[in-house]
């Protein structure tokens, strides 16, 4: 009995050619995309996990690493947390951290709309000049401007107040707000308030009735970048503030819960966890927004 060799056909060279272009392509898509990206994510969420795993750890599995798994919690507790809150005034810093940000991110936002509403719809000379200004002035490093800042704030009597941050944190959030409002009204049709000025329309109510409810965005945006800088901030209040009872989340949680050489990690691990928490929350609500207004920002 003879065997008949079959030719393959035209039809299943090109499906046997197209499987192997798909598997070609997931592979490619794999190594450019999920592998960078888990890599990415692994990098940015592993001391999130870390940070978690230890303020639910008790004191006996954060010491020995031996008999326990560093990277995982056998017994759970909640007593780290409990230490936190009721034997330490962290409620209380998170409150004047809150008001802090709260404070210094209105007032921001005050001065950089009026800022970057004149500069890009007045049209006076040097507005280019002007904007570009307010924008290096952000690249000052804080703790070059902390020294003579700490001169003005004593001699205003606000040492050891959280006034003297809320008054001294819009010196670095005000020029980037004010660069980022300059390109979100950029995209903003100018015909709208030409409209607006032939029916006598002044310019506060054009900013207040046209220009503002269109450029929500990136008021949104730029209340985000105000309040996430606001409320980490480090230098200001580590020289501002010496009380503990005034002290904000970051700086508290360094210099009152390490007493010399004697870290409390569950502690120290719970505060921080429940200090990103707010910051956390309060951009999940508005990343759409966030992500409008830099496209918005950077696309003239």
């Amino acid at each position: 009995m003879t065997k008949i060799a079959l030719k393959p056909t035209q039809d299943d060279l090109v499906e046997v050619e197209g499987e192997l272009m798909a598997w070609d392509s997931q592979a490619r898509r794999i190594l450019t995309v999920y592998l960078p990206l888990a890599c990415f994510l692994f990098v940015l969420l592993f001391p999130f996990y870390w940070m978690g795993i230890t303020a639910f750890k008790p004191d006996t599995e954060l010491l020995d690493y031996h008999n326990n798994n560093p990277f995982w919690i056998h017994s759970p507790t909640l007593q780290n947390i409990r230490d936190l809150l009721f034997t330490t005034e962290y409620p209380r810093w998170l409150l004047i951290t809150m008001g802090v940000s709260v404070g210094a991110t209105i007032i921001s936002l005050f001065a950089s709309v009026l800022a970057a509403y004149a500069i890009q719809r007045l049209r006076f000379r040097g507005s280019q000049w002007v904007g570009l200004g307010i924008y290096l002035a952000y690249l000052v490093p804080p703790t070059i401007l902390f020294i003579p800042l700490a001169q003005v704030v004593y001699n205003f009597g606000l040492f050891d107040s959280p006034l003297a941050l809320i008054l001294t944190y819009p010196t670095f959030l005000v020029p980037f707000c004010t660069w980022l409002l300059i390109g979100y009204f950029k995209s903003i049709p100018y015909e709208l308030e030409e409209c607006a000025l032939i029916d006598g329309a002044s310019r506060l109510q054009i900013l207040r009735r046209i220009t503002l409810p269109l450029a929500v965005p990136g008021l949104i945006s730029a209340g985000i970048f105000a309040f996430t800088l606001s409320w980490n901030e480090f230098i200001y209040a580590l020289a501002f503030i010496s009380s503990s009872e005034n002290k904000t989340v970051p700086v508290a949680i360094l210099t009152e819960l390490v007493q010399g050489d004697s870290y409390h990690w569950g502690a120290l691990m719970a505060g921080a966890l429940m200090g990103s928490l707010p910051v956390a929350i309060f951009y999940s609500f508005f990343v759409d927004y966030y992500v409008s207004s830099m496209t918005g920002a950077v696309k003239e």
